[in-house]
């Protein structure tokens, strides 16, 4: 369930006797590191996070984004052009004219 992608280094920790005994039923003795590796991951994630929503960085910066400059309404119609200039028009799929479904009332 839990693996290392990095290199690893052997340390010493001290856990509460209480913590300790829950750790194991949750996991298995042999199972102690993973489970410390991953939920030491999460906290470290979690508090980046939380200092990034502290700080007064942006999340979102211009620079990053050139293909907005012109504004996202210029973006999303240039997607759609695109999008639309790869695909065959409506009438070429249907056969080289365009079909209408007929309706029949049951009597």
């Amino acid at each position: 369930m839990y693996t290392y992608h990095m290199h690893t280094h052997r340390t010493h920790i001290l856990l509460p006797e209480d913590l300790l005994r829950e750790i194991d039923a949750i996991v298995g003795q042999r199972g102690r590191s993973a489970f410390l590796v991953e939920t030491a991951r999460q906290e470290v994630r979690r508090r980046k996070l939380l200092n990034f929503l502290a700080s007064e960085e942006l999340a979102w910066k211009d620079e990053d984004h050139p293909e907005l400059a012109a504004g996202t309404d210029a973006w999303v119609a240039q997607l759609r052009r695109e999008s639309e200039s790869r695909r065959p028009g409506r009438s070429e799929r249907r056969g080289g004219r365009a079909k209408t479904k007929k309706h029949s009332r049951a009597r």
